[in-house]
């Protein structure tokens, strides 16, 4: 299976929102599609579900033309919304329905990721008796109740507290395994930089950086190096010139223009008797890339 975008463009009274991007998932795993705000993802992904028509361009799953019948897909929007007033659990069997699930079907399958996610308590409850984060867990279900085969996440994680994030990374990771395709945007980095092999960003529409992640960052030069030691070494970071990013009690983040500086610092700490717990030269993150590729 694969999922192909060759060349899609799509406008809105004259204004580019999407311009000549393409793409391609061939096996199971995450792809992030990051950009700013306005830079194009929500519309690249409504055209990747049917939901718009894309102007120019080919979409295609398997070799067939995107359309609703031809891919079988869950989507998690940024725009959260439940019904309020409605039991969770009728919620979930309306959606399973539509669908096309059998209502056996559709039970079993609540009851699994009910359990998965640790929501069982509020099946019978009221959408709006639930937190923010529940909600979310509760619409991220609508979008893989029915065992699709793309899933296009967006914003996953916002709003979650750290235990249903790890919740959430753990389905996410098993869905993976179970061979299912995941488009995943996020303004996180961390977190895309953590599931997805290979990324896409998007600025103005247009493509500015696509490729294997860990391929695009062997193109850059290391630029910053973590020191976890036994005492502070301010003045010895100082005498050497070095810009301190950041400092967590005894663990420091330096900026670096080349690996010299920083075997010159670990040297001078050695020397002095001083206990290194952690020494690591690091190239650039996600997060600068991005800012790099989009920060104008």
């Amino acid at each position: 299976m694969s999922l192909v975008l060759k060349n899609v463009s799509k406008s809105f009274v004259g204004k580019k929102a999407v311009d000549n991007i393409s793409l391609e998932l061939n096996k199971p795993g995450v792809y992030g599609l990051l950009g700013t705000n306005g830079a194009g993802k929500t519309t690249t992904i409504r055209m990747i579900l049917g939901i718009l028509k894309k102007d120019s361009g080919e979409i295609t799953w398997n070799g067939k033309e995107v359309n609703r019948k031809s891919v079988n897909f869950g989507y998690l929007p940024e725009e959260r919304g439940v019904y309020p007033k409605t039991k969770i659990y009728d919620q979930l069997m309306y959606f399973a329905e539509l669908k096309g699930m059998d209502k056996q079907s559709a039970d079993k399958s609540i009851k699994k990721w009910a359990k998965e996610l640790k929501v069982e308590e509020y099946m019978q409850m009221t959408a709006e008796k639930l937190s923010k984060g529940n909600q979310q867990k509760i619409q991220f279900m609508t979008a893989i109740i029915h065992n699709p085969e793309l899933v296009i996440l967006d914003e996953p994680f916002s709003g979650l507290d750290p235990v249903n994030t790890e919740i959430l990374k753990d389905i996410i990771i098993n869905l993976v395994k179970d061979g299912k395709y995941v488009i995943m945007s996020a303004h996180q980095m961390a977190t895309i930089e953590e599931f997805c092999e290979d990324i896409l960003i998007l600025n103005k529409g247009k493509t500015v950086l696509q490729g294997n992640l860990n391929e695009i960052k062997e193109t850059y030069p290391v630029n910053r190096m973590k020191i976890n030691v036994s005492k502070k070494i301010d003045d010895l970071i100082n005498s050497l010139n070095m810009n301190i990013e950041n400092t967590v009690g005894t663990e420091y983040t330096i900026k670096l223009d080349g690996k010299e500086k920083a075997h010159e610092l670990l040297n001078k700490v050695v020397s002095q008797g001083i206990k290194v717990n952690k020494f690591e030269i690091m190239k650039p993150t996600l997060n600068d890339i991005f800012i790099e590729k989009v920060g104008e």
